[in-house]
């Protein structure tokens, strides 16, 4: 698919570009829609609500929690033909920092060499019992025609 807008990695010290796991910004040049997708777990995308107990039995190790949670968006950015070099933004809450590693470990066999800009928060607690972690992504979408 031909994009009508192009994505740019924002890289003020270039040399060091290879030290970090992520852009410290990127610019979307061109025409396009842009989606913001909310936070997912490892929790199944869709889920009842309250929370049934059955739906969020999540594994201890973090990057399986990752797998899963990217299984989720991916769920996300399949319904409207976008893939992940089309994620401009992910916001990564952890509730242990400690588990940075694996989480990255994960994301960058999934993104390849795409590394869109990103914030890393450690917080308390998710939404989802027993989730570490949770992602929410901006997504530049081509448009259509």
């Amino acid at each position: 698919m031909s994009n009508a807008y192009t994505v740019e990695t924002i890289q003020p010290n270039p040399a060091r570009a290879k030290d970090m796991p992520y852009a410290p910004a990127v610019r979307i040049v061109g025409a396009c829609d842009l989606m913001f997708v909310s936070g997912v777990t490892p929790s199944p995308l869709y889920h009842f609500h309250p929370h049934v107990d059955e739906e969020h039995q999540h594994p201890v190790d973090i990057r399986e929690q990752t797998r899963r949670a990217l299984v989720g968006a991916k769920e996300v950015l399949d319904s409207v033909g976008a893939s992940w070099g089309d994620v401009v933004k992910i916001t990564k809450y952890l509730t242990d920092i400690r588990d940075a590693d694996g989480m990255h470990d994960v994301m960058r066999a999934t993104f390849g060499d795409w590394k869109p800009a990103s914030t890393m928060i450690c917080i308390n607690q998710l939404s989802s019992p027993g989730a570490r972690v949770e992602l929410d992504m901006i997504v530049a979408i081509p448009k259509k025609g």
